[in-house]
């Protein structure tokens, strides 16, 4: 083998005073480079260096002078191979006796065991005594070969150094191919893995088959067609009839219902049946679940309730699995009530071909037509609806037989807001100038869900102001905070711009005061709220609200009270100088006058006629956007319409702020002083004022 080594010891010793052989120019190679660094470093201590220098004696003996008289070039270490070429005996130096001579006694300083510490290990491999080492698959230990033959086991530390200082040294490096374990351990895993995998297939096909996984039992994943609802057989829902405020009608059907379950005799003695279903209509927050928990308390018997939602799944036919399992349910412990919230998520109108429709949806709804009432019948199971969209349902849902009964949850009339505050403030600290009645009729439109959030909305202000009882302030802050959003306190606002709103405002509130048969100021504001930077609060008549009758006089005051703002700006600041702050009122008013002359027959060019179709259903294939069903010529009339419409409520704001500019200067200097001004106190300018009426 040739060596590219040039360390003096293997020159020396090896070759004695010839000249090193000339390396070959073949390219090393680079999974060997290993191995040349390993006989570089070490001496010749091992079995076949002693060897070589044998023959080499054999072949070529060296001068009796040379063996005996000139020491050898003092090698960088003492290995033991030789001292067998030194000879202290006067005889000459022979071929017997090398082959003669005794093995030579070698004193290792290596550590004893199998487990060697790691830095024991270190101090073997920079002294070369380190043939090979071997990492296990982890990283997290080796195995090493001595010189010696003897091996180790070394757990090694996160070292970045460690391959390194092997490499210097000369070390074999390598890496266990495959984990490192017990045959024993890979024997018994070989032999547990398919009895575990066998296993889990038993298990999941027992839970496919109604096992562990049914009703009652811990549920798994092959476990969709059955149904999520919850039961009560005893409902303790906490709420009766006596919680529910404000929804009188609704309470008096479904009162009915549940003294049909407590004294069935009472009806079926008059041939009456009980009704198979009953669905609760109304707007978002009027207590349509509410009533449903309320029907459950009262009624005592058993009770189902669940999501429509819970129905509709990835899997075609889950849903009506679901439907058939819930309604088994209901059968075992009839007479019972089941509930279905938001039933519109699953019963909207079956699709009529186009486009396609929804197999999984329409599954589910044919199945619950067929569950409330089918061939086989469904007696002693009352089913309760709840939904906010009815236009959307199913016609064959709300067939006699099925929902016999439609209870409307309309929005809470005065006497309901005032006995809702009443349920709602039950365990709130209310200071004694809260007055229910008041709140009430400033909150015209509020559902339940509405009032119970102005009452914590009210709570949480007093809190932060560190009160200890609630108080009106708390409670109108609350309102204003609700309608248009919280106060923008530390809201940059200049002289100017504060001035400008505020007569705009009052260019509002001196309109809106002096039309006739218009709603009354309730409160104005120039604090900047939301997107608005001042307000004016009116109070609507009630008997308009619940009636939605609205007269063509109250029509044009609105519009001319809109216009209000944009006018007092132009009389105080000159009309170069307005701003964009009457935006919303320009959209306000042209929606208005556009639908009087459309949809309400008050124009006279027009007549009595309604033009100007709506937009058709979406969930039943019809078009979505509105097309027109007049002629270019009819346009221009509703065009020319709308313009006089808006233009007279123009000139009749106009004059009523020429007419009374003092009232309105008055108003918007205490608005700048105080920001905010109360109904009552807005009066007082009026009367103060001696103004009058607008008549036309």
């Amino acid at each position: 083998m040739a060596s590219t080594s040039t360390n003096p010891l293997l020159s020396s010793a090896f070759f004695g005073a010839q000249s090193p052989p000339t390396p070959k120019t073949t390219r090393p190679n680079p999974r060997r480079t290993h191995q040349i660094l390993s006989i570089n470093k070490n001496p010749p201590a091992s079995k076949a260096a002693l060897a070589a220098l044998l023959f080499s004696a054999v072949a070529q003996p060296l001068p009796q002078s040379l063996a005996l008289d000139t020491p050898a070039p003092p090698p960088q270490s003492s290995p033991p191979v030789l001292e067998a070429t030194k000879s202290t005996s006067p005889l000459p130096f022979s071929q017997d006796m090398l082959l003669t001579a005794p093995k030579p006694q070698t004193q290792s300083d290596l550590p004893e065991g199998t487990q060697w510490r790691y830095s024991e290990f270190l101090n073997a491999v920079k002294k070369g005594k380190v043939e090979r080492v071997r990492f296990s698959k982890d990283g997290g230990s080796l195995q090493l070969s001595a010189v010696d033959g003897r091996r180790a086991t070394v757990v090694v530390p996160n070292d970045p150094d460690l391959i390194d200082i092997l490499a210097m040294n000369g070390v074999d490096i390598s890496v266990a191919e495959g984990e490192s374990g017990n045959g024993l351990f890979n024997f018994i895993g070989n032999l547990l893995f398919p009895i575990i995998a066998f296993g889990g297939l038993y298990f999941l096909f027992r839970q496919s088959q109604g096992g562990p996984g049914g009703p009652g039992g811990l549920g798994g994943p092959m476990d969709f067609g059955r149904s999520k609802s919850k039961f009560q057989e005893v409902p303790e829902t906490g709420v009766s009839f006596a919680d529910v405020a404000g929804a009188d009608q609704a309470k008096l059907e479904l009162q009915e219902v549940v003294d049909f379950l407590k004294n069935p005799d009472k009806y079926t003695a008059l041939g009456a049946k009980i009704p198979k279903g009953c669905l609760l209509v109304g707007p978002p927050g009027t207590g349509k679940t509410l009533l449903a928990r309320a029907v459950a308390g009262e009624a005592g018997v058993p009770f189902f309730s669940c999501a429509a939602s819970e129905f509709v799944e990835l899997f075609v036919g889950v849903g009506a699995s679901r439907v058939r399992d819930l309604f088994e349910k209901a059968k075992s412990k009839a007479p019972c009530i089941v509930f279905i919230d938001e039933i519109d998520a699953v019963g909207r109108q079956r699709g009529a071909g186009l486009g396609g429709g929804n197999d999984e949806r329409e599954q589910t709804i044919n199945q619950l037509l067929t569950e409330m009432d089918g061939f086989s019948g469904n007696s002693g199971v009352i089913v309760l609806a709840a939904t906010n969209r009815p236009d959307v349902l199913d016609s064959a849902l709300l067939r006699p037989g099925r929902f016999d009964r439609q209870v409307t949850v309309d929005r809470p009339d005065v006497a309901g807001r005032v006995r809702i505050l009443q349920v709602h403030s039950r365990g709130k600290a209310l200071a004694k100038d809260v007055d229910f009645e008041k709140i009430a009729r400033r909150t015209p439109g509020f559902t339940g869900a509405d009032l119970q959030n102005l009452m914590n909305e009210a709570a949480i202000l007093a809190a932060r102001r560190d009160l200890k009882e609630i108080s009106k302030d708390e409670i109108s802050d609350a309102l204003e905070r609700i309608i248009a959003g919280p106060e923008k306190k530390n809201a940059v606002v200049s002289e100017e711009k504060k001035r400008l709103v505020a007569y705009h405002e009052a260019g509002h509130a001196l309109v809106g005061a002096l039309m006739p048969e218009y709603d009354p100021v309730a409160k104005i504001s120039i604090i900047p709220r939301g997107q608005a930077g001042g307000l004016t609060f009116f109070a609507p008549s009630e008997e308009r609200l619940e009636s939605g009758l609205y007269s063509r006089s109250y029509l044009e005051n609105q519009m001319a009270v809109a216009l209000g703002g944009r006018v007092a700006e132009e009389v105080i600041f000159g009309k170069e100088n307005v701003t964009t702050g009457a935006s919303n009122d320009f959209m306000q008013v042209s929606r208005v006058a556009r639908q009087m002359v459309e949809r309400l027959g008050f124009s006279k060019k027009i007549g009595q006629v309604a033009i100007g179709g709506g937009g058709g259903n979406p969930f039943l294939g019809q078009q979505m956007s509105s097309q027109k069903d007049y002629s270019m010529a009819t346009a221009d009339i509703v065009d020319s319409e709308v313009r006089e419409l808006v233009e007279k409520a123009y000139a009749r704001a106009t004059e009523i702020i020429n007419t009374h500019i003092d009232i309105l200067h008055k108003l918007a200097q205490l608005l700048i002083e105080k920001e905010t001004v109360d109904g009552e106190e807005f009066m007082s300018l009026f009367i103060d004022g001696k103004a009058e009426l607008y008549v036309a």
